[in-house]
């Protein structure tokens, strides 16, 4: 089979030497990449470097090589571009229709799928004009991936840091993957929950469980790759954050409604997919909790948490929000999972069985999503990332 056709356009900012990663991920996995770099970005890595990493000559000219008329092959015949970094003048270049070198001539030309990774200073991501060209190109069908927030050049911190290059191939391998199609989540506001809370007992101890949050990981990364924007709300997971989500830690129950009930003000969609305890020590002793000889542990009073999907599905920020529950069960599940679905108001749930070695840590799952008034949807075993789309092809026939 031929390689997929990939076109890492590199603007000129200090993380061009970070797309060198991402490079190397995309050729390592397969796939026939094209580095077309801007003039000023060849002032932080060398064309001798993209040559020798891609395989392929490098140029940001259009007069090279005139006769294979470069400025419009190379969009034309790619299945990918995306452009890591780029920068504040390469968002308004490309929101502007300019085409003065390669590069933006390239990304005229693409009829493929073109996702673009911002790196910039906070102030320069947040001014109304870069804002506004973000705006303009998402209108598009254009996927620009939010930036991290992290170091940045200097001493500075903020939301501005290119995201990691493991986490936009990710983005890169889901967008090839589901093809020449738009993004059918553009424009829409999408709140995850992920993992597991923890209930504190002493300083040192805790009542927990086994959910690791990789499902709703694979639903932010899909969504990400839909062009949604983003909030996930993670607990207690210990995965690195997915690029392009904005990600509000969250420990205890409590924590996490308070987190969720804020982010669902004005989300289009809610999935719960975190595993939330259903009840909490009554009491929490300050001290570590001392084992004494010859005396049995005074016995745990558990009192209940807030049941925070049927709390969303209840009081929604306006009657169209969407809201997706998780059901892990271990036992009767299509029974229980009809019941709970019944009992929680939810739009869709996705019932699945759960045990110490089933899907709780694992890279993949089987389910049933039940939809309310209605209608099951299996999926077989499998990545969890095809779960994912599962769910987000039913909601967005619902968005539709």
């Amino acid at each position: 089979m031929e390689k997929p056709k990939v076109v890492l356009g590199v603007s000129g900012g200090i993380a061009a030497y970070k797309a060198c990663e991402l490079l190397r991920r995309l050729t390592e996995s397969g796939h026939d990449v094209r580095v077309v770099p801007t003039e000023s970005s060849l002032h932080f890595v060398g064309a001798a470097t993209w040559s020798a990493l891609s395989g392929h000559p490098v140029s940001t000219e259009v007069w090279n090589d005139v006769h294979e008329v470069p400025h419009v092959r190379i969009g034309q015949h790619a299945d990918l571009v995306v452009v890591a970094p780029a920068t504040a003048d390469m968002l308004a270049r490309a929101a502007h229709g300019l085409a003065d070198d390669l590069l933006t001539n390239t990304l005229l030309t693409a009829r493929c799928p073109v996702v673009l990774a911002p790196a910039m200073h906070t102030e320069m991501w947040e001014h109304p004009a870069t804002q506004e060209n973000v705006a303009t190109l998402r209108r598009r069908g254009v996927l620009v991936i939010e930036p991290a927030v992290g170091r940045l050049t200097g001493v500075d911190t903020g939301k501005g840091r290119l995201p990691d290059p493991g986490e936009i191939f990710e983005v890169c391998r889901r967008v090839l993957a589901r093809g020449p199609v738009a993004p059918d989540l553009v424009g829409r506001h999408v709140v995850i929950s992920a993992g597991g809370t923890r209930e504190p007992l002493d300083p040192v101890r805790y009542l927990g469980n086994r959910s690791s949050g990789k499902q709703g990981y694979a639903l932010a990364r899909t969504a990400v790759a839909r062009g949604a924007r983003v909030t996930l709300i993670e607990a207690n997971t210990g995965l690195p954050d997915p690029s392009g989500a904005d990600v509000v830690r969250a420990g205890t129950a409590m924590q996490l409604r308070e987190a969720v009930l804020k982010a669902a003000s004005d989300a289009d969609v809610v999935v719960m997919a975190a595993a939330v305890a259903d009840f909490r020590p009554a009491e929490y002793a300050t001290g570590k909790i001392k084992k004494k000889d010859g005396q049995e542990p005074a016995p745990i009073t558990l009192v209940r948490n807030p049941d925070i999907l049927a709390e969303v599905a209840g009081r929604r920020a306006r009657p169209e929000q969407i809201v997706v529950g998780f059901a892990a069960e271990t036992d009767d599940v299509l029974a229980n999972g009809r019941e709970k679905l019944r009992r929680k108001g939810c739009d869709l749930l996705v019932v699945n069985e759960v045990g110490e070695r089933r899907t709780f840590g694992s890279e993949e799952n089987e389910a049933v999503v039940l939809a309310a008034g209605g209608g099951e949807t299996p999926v077989p075993f499998g990545p969890k990332e095809a779960l994912a789309d599962t769910v987000w092809d039913l909601v967005s026939a619902r968005l539709g």
